[in-house]
């Protein structure tokens, strides 16, 4: 939005339709009054501004919001962040089979525990229930020992874990496993994991993925989703991961590790 909104006072062209599909329903209902336009081209109209205050109040809508606060009072909080987040973690000095949390406000982080020298980011909640299975699984692929001593597992549920917050409190480990589905959404976590984190991140991989083939299950939503899982295997270096995504026609879900 704030970009049509640009365009428009610097007199540009825009797509006008497509302009139209972001304004609020009130102000679509009446856009004529609003706006005057005057097509130029191919999908490219000029748009002349008959409202100024109306224009002003949507650029102050559509402007970025300061905080979750300010967010919900124009239409959506999921416009920002919030800015607490928590997180389940198992760690080494756990008594019993509850795990541990971390509580990250802004700059301020709160735990209860000492951290080990790596992670295992775990995106499902039933994978990181079966917390043990998940590390021997890390360890299989790294070709060495991954455990609790060694290990802290935190629950990243879903995209959780790319928010700029948690992304600053893994940069403290030395390592970063992550285990996400082998799918366009996983691999797109972790390209923002990597873009933040770099060589600190790790994708957890099978050595051999022709041995898992059989596990490649779940059909892509859409021929897009498909088509984006491969180019961003490819993108990540992760080649024979994209030959599997070829070989199925299909994803993994990361239950199936959970599948022995």
């Amino acid at each position: 939005m704030n970009n049509y909104l640009e365009k428009i006072l610097q007199g540009q062209a825009i797509n006008y339709e497509a302009f139209l599909k972001k304004l609020p329903d009130a102000l679509r209902r009446r856009h004529r009054e609003l706006f005057a336009t005057v097509k130029v081209g191919d999908n490219r109209w000029q748009v002349t501004i008959l409202d100024e205050a109306a224009f002003a109040a949507l650029q102050q809508q559509a402007a970025a919001p300061v905080s979750r606060v300010d967010a919900a009072s124009k239409g959506d909080s999921h416009r920002h962040g919030t800015e607490v987040s928590f997180l389940l973690v198992y760690h080494q000095s756990l008594t019993g089979n509850r795990p541990d949390s971390v509580v990250i406000a802004g700059d301020s982080v709160d735990t209860g525990f000492r951290p080990a020298p790596r992670v295992l980011v775990v995106e499902n909640e039933r994978n990181f229930y079966h917390y043990r299975q998940m590390l021997d699984f890390a360890g299989e692929c790294l070709g060495r020992p991954t455990k609790l001593t060694n290990c802290d597992v935190v629950l990243g549920g879903g995209n959780r874990i790319t928010r700029t917050a948690d992304l600053n409190w893994l940069a403290g480990y030395d390592e970063v496993l992550c285990a996400f589905d082998y799918d366009a959404g996983g691999l797109q976590m972790f390209a923002s994991v990597r873009s933040a984190l770099g060589n600190k991140a790790c994708y957890l991989q099978p050595a051999d993925w022709q041995l898992w083939l059989s596990r490649f299950r779940k059909t892509p939503d859409a021929t897009e989703r498909f088509t984006k899982a491969i180019m961003l295997a490819e993108d990540l270096g992760f080649v024979s991961l994209a030959q599997a995504f070829r070989a199925t026609g299909k994803f993994m879900e990361q239950e199936m590790i959970l599948d022995e």
